[in-house]
C-alpha cells in the first residue's frame, strides 16, 4: 500500500515569520498522523529557516509513525542526527540561497563523502535514503554508496506544462523506478506535487512512498491538517488502483506487471 509522509516544514516557516511559538509544527505533526499520516518529515537546516533543535527533539520523543529527517552531511547535523536517532534520515543536497530543495544530490560526484557518512547512520541503526533526480548513474551511485533508498525528485514532472513534457517526465519517472527496484533499492518519491498533479505519479507502481509538504500544509489553512491528508492519501489510494503503464510506457517489456 502506498504511504504518505508529511513534511510539516512549513508549519514552522509561518512560526518563524515571526519568531513565535506557535503554530508549532509538532501540533501539526500529531494531527497529521491523527489524519492518516504513515511518516513525518522534516529538515534540520544548518541556516535553522524553518525547523529548530526544540523541534526536532520534541518530535523524536513524540511522533508514533516513521520520524523522516531531512538534512545535509555537514558535521554538525550529522552528529545531531546519530544523537536524535530518526527511524530515517534523508540525504539532501541544501544551499543558502534557495527558497527551498531544488533538484537532487549529486551522489556520483559526492560518493566520497557521502559514504562514510550512510555508513555511519546505518551502524546507529537508522535507515538512509538518498534525494536523487531520477538519474540511471545517481541510482547505481546510491546503491553503491550503500543506501536503502531513493526518493526520487519529481519536480521535472511537477514544473512540465505541456503534454509533451508532462509524458517525457512520466516516462523519466518510470524508468527510474524499475531503475531502483532492479538495484535492490526502496523507491520514494517527492517534490511538488499537490491535489492537482499527484494522481498519475501515485499510479506509477513501485513507488511506495510519499512525502508531500507544501501543498498539505497550504490545504490545511482552510480544512485543517487532519482532513488536508485524509484528502491526499485518499488520491494516493485511489490512484494506486489503477495503471498509466499503457498510456506512458514506450512499451510493455520497460515495465513489470503492477506488483
Amino acid at each position: 500500500m502506498i504511504k504518505l509522509g508529511v513534511n510539516i516544514d512549513h508549519v514552522a516557516t509561518v512560526r518563524q515569520a515571526r519568531r513565535a511559538d506557535e503554530p508549532d509544527p509538532v501540533w501539526a505533526a500529531i494531527e497529521a498522523e491523527l489524519g492518516g499520516a504513515d511518516n513525518i518529515t522534516f529538515h534540520l537546516r544548518e541556516d535553522r529557516r524553518h525547523i529548530q533543535d526544540r523541534d526536532a527533539a520534541v518530535l523524536r520523543s513524540t511522533v508514533a509513525t516513521k520520524l523522516n529527517m531531512e538534512m545535509a552531511i555537514a558535521p554538525e547535523i550529522v552528529k545531531i542526527a546519530m544523537e536524535l536517532k530518526p527511524d530515517q534520515c534523508t540525504l539532501v543536497p541544501e544551499r543558502r540561497e534557495e527558497v527551498t530543495t531544488e533538484g537532487g544530490l549529486n551522489v556520483s560526484k559526492l560518493r566520497k563523502k557521502l559514504a562514510p557518512v550512510v555508513k555511519r547512520l546505518k551502524a546507529a541503526g537508522i535507515a538512509v535514503s538518498a534525494f536523487i533526480e531520477p538519474d540511471a548513474d545517481q541510482i547505481s551511485a546510491s546503491a553503491d554508496c550503500g543506501f536503502d533508498a531513493v526518493e526520487i525528485w519529481t519536480g521535472g514532472y511537477a514544473h512540465a506544462r505541456s503534454p509533451e513534457d508532462i509524458e517525457t517526465a512520466v516516462v523519466r519517472l518510470i524508468d527510474a523506478v524499475d531503475h531502483g527496484i532492479d538495484a535492490g533499492l526502496v523507491v520514494h518519491a517527492g517534490h511538488g506535487l499537490t491535489y492537482r498533479n499527484v494522481e498519475p505519479v501515485a499510479a506509477i507502481a513501485g513507488f511506495c512512498e510519499f512525502n508531500i509538504g507544501h501543498s498539505i500544509c497550504s490545504r490545511a489553512m482552510f480544512v485543517g491538517m487532519r482532513e488536508a491528508v485524509r484528502e491526499m492519501k485518499s488520491l494516493l489510494l485511489r490512484a494506486e488502483q489503477r495503471s498509466i503503464v499503457d498510456d506512458f510506457a514506450p512499451a510493455p517489456s520497460t515495465r513489470r506487471a503492477a506488483e
